[in-house]
């Protein structure tokens, strides 16, 4: 599952005869799918039988979760937020 692209700071190369677009759907929708994939792992540490952690510990993991979806969601907003003209 691990993809040399999906490294910081490496970006795939576009495939040939690709679309900008295309490439954001293919990138974006395995990237998303990982991402899901590994919360759904993190779920797993839900299991009191195995692990013991308090209200606290889940209040940090998700504050933290929320505040990079935040920061990323962000990035996306921004972007489009600037293409407008405006006098």
């Amino acid at each position: 599952m691990t993809h040399q692209e999906d490294e910081p700071g490496l970006a795939e190369q576009p495939r040939p005869g690709e679309t900008k677009r295309d490439r954001f759907i293919r990138i974006a929708e395995r990237r998303t799918q990982q991402l899901l994939l590994r919360l759904r792992i993190l779920g797993n540490c839900s299991n009191r039988g195995v692990y013991e952690y308090t209200d606290e510990d889940v209040e940090k993991i998700f504050s933290a979760i929320l505040r990079q979806v935040d920061v990323t969601r962000a990035r996306f907003e921004d972007r489009a937020k600037s293409a407008r003209f405006k006098l």
